[in-house]
């Protein structure tokens, strides 16, 4: 096992599914993630300003590496609707190492398409 990560696995809630591909074709795009599943039908239930929220949603589960996540949480809350969006960044301490690889070889931003 590694000491310290090769890939993040970045968890977001949208409204709903225009969104959730909006985002993902942005960020794959900018080679700022090398896959971003979209999970519909998201059943959310929070707090927000005092007052107990339920809405669906859709989750993004965005896989990149520790050097894009500034970038990548900047071009989420450019897209973002929500005044505090959920963005959420699990390390992946371990996995296959051909998959990890190739998460950091397709958010290589000098790669050619």
């Amino acid at each position: 096992m590694s000491t310290s990560p090769q890939a993040l696995l970045v968890l977001v809630n949208v409204p709903d599914a225009e969104m959730a591909e909006r985002l993902a074709r942005r960020v794959l795009e900018a080679r700022l993630a090398a896959c971003v599943n979209i999970l519909p039908a998201v059943r959310s239930l929070y707090h927000w300003q005092g007052v107990l929220e339920e809405v669906n949603e859709v989750t993004l589960q965005i896989k990149t590496i520790p050097g894009h996540y500034v970038a990548l949480e900047a071009a989420i809350k450019a897209l973002h609707p929500y005044v505090v969006p959920e963005i959420i960044a699990v390390p992946i301490v371990d996995g296959l190492p051909a998959y990890l690889g190739w998460i950091v070889q397709e958010t290589d931003k000098d790669r050619n398409v």
